[in-house]
């Protein structure tokens, strides 16, 4: 067989992160010969490091409510034709286990280096070729081929499907490889922004978030017209944590964030029967049953409160007064973090030039984007690992 031969292929997949490999093993599994290109030298590294190592790779909660985009209905097709029950089931023919941790989330018993082996195996049992280290310098596409020039060689194939990822993490290897490719062929791209990610502050709320830097709180966090009930972290940039990166997803620069600490306790009602029982105990060490010594401390300084005023000597006014601007504490980041620690890319190839079946092009037959180059974006806790496989499984199916 001939080098130009051997270059030719049933498709070819653009990246070998989750949605990639797992497209490119259930297309080749199905009888056709594929391809996987990516420039990187070890795949799936996203993976790798996802769920502390131990990669939060679906949510039980999955629902197409769950994923932000410009038509909030595209998801719906793939997300129920793809369930998390599928994957875990393939999970389970591996013998890897799992385990649920919080709503909803499944993390992997074994470390996350067992979901990219069970990938490459799946790969292979499709005898699906993995090309890893091959830079991409040109995609055309005539006479119904798709041609892919690249450092190791030129590929051809019929079918294309893009899941070169988004622009979170470049460390890794991100790039925007796949909204060029889209441009190229004609597709709008929803303008991109870092998600799931930390906020920054600058000034005075710099200083104090930086000054706790550690500590955590469990907060209702609002913004955008969305609201999250998890942990805050204040972190020596600003603030993290679950709520935080959830929201970030939502909020736009200029906005603020509304914080409500401790959203399920009565502070009020708890900080009055505290001065009914010990009326002698300072407002610091009652503020401190409820919050971390170091945030109290920063609480009652941000409110101008005096932390050795007896609770005898406060009137149940002023404990109201305190309880109140802790539900409805206004901060107003200066930005975020940025790519560089978002966990993923929101916006990208606008869904309307796709089919919400088979992730196909609507402008040019063959071509396909999957995972999060596409205009879906998840909420944390595994809901993008589930779009990246029912995405791939969309794009994978044969035309019937």
């Amino acid at each position: 067989m001939s080098e130009a031969r051997s270059l030719q292929f049933d498709a070819i997949v653009l990246g070998a992160g989750a949605a990639g490999l797992f497209c490119a093993a259930r297309i080749g599994q199905a009888g056709q010969r594929v391809v996987v290109l990516d420039h990187a030298a070890k795949p799936a590294e996203k993976v790798r490091i996802s769920g502390g190592g131990r990669c939060n790779f679906t949510n039980l909660e999955t629902a197409a409510n769950r994923f932000i985009s410009q038509n909030p209905h595209f998801a719906k097709s793939a997300l129920a034709r793809y369930t998390p029950w599928d994957f875990t089931s393939l999970m389970a023919a591996h013998g890897l286990t799992w385990h649920e941790k919080t709503l909803g989330q499944l993390f992997c018993d074994q470390k996350s280096g067992a979901i990219i082996q069970m990938l490459l195996d799946e790969l292979a049992k499709g005898q699906g070729d993995l090309r890893l280290g091959t830079q991409i310098t040109a995609v055309t596409h005539a006479d119904g081929e798709f041609q892919v020039e690249t450092s190791g060689g030129v590929f051809t194939a019929p079918k294309l499907v893009v899941a070169t990822g988004g622009l979170s993490i470049p460390k890794m290897g991100a790039t925007g490889l796949a909204y060029d490719i889209a441009r190229q062929f004609g597709h709008e791209i929803v303008p991109t922004q870092a998600a799931l990610v930390p906020f920054v502050f600058t000034g005075a709320d710099h200083e104090d978030f930086a000054s706790i830097s550690g500590v955590a709180c469990d907060v209702r966090a609002a913004a955008g017209g969305a609201a999250f009930e998890e942990a805050m972290l204040f972190t020596h940039r600003g603030l993290s944590g679950p709520a935080i990166l959830q929201v970030s997803s939502y909020w736009q620069p200029g906005e603020a964030v509304a914080l409500t600490l401790l959203p399920d306790t009565d502070i009020a009602g708890q900080l009055k029967e505290t001065k009914q029982g010990r009326p002698m105990q300072t407002l610091a060490t009652a503020l401190e049953g409820l919050f971390a010594k170091r945030l109290a401390e920063l609480i009652l300084r941000r409110e101008g409160l005096d932390p050795a005023a007896r609770l005898a000597d406060l009137s149940h006014a002023t404990l109201e007064g305190l309880a109140a601007a802790l539900t409805s504490w206004q901060v107003r980041p200066a930005g975020t973090e940025g790519y560089r620690t978002a966990e993923v890319t929101a916006g990208g190839v606008d869904t309307a030039g796709l089919s919400s079946r088979t992730m196909e092009s609507r402008h040019v037959p063959g071509l396909h984007f999957i995972g999060e180059c596409v205009d879906v974006t998840g909420w944390l806790g595994g809901y993008n690992f589930q779009w990246a496989w029912a995405s791939a499984a969309a794009a994978a199916e044969r035309p019937s």
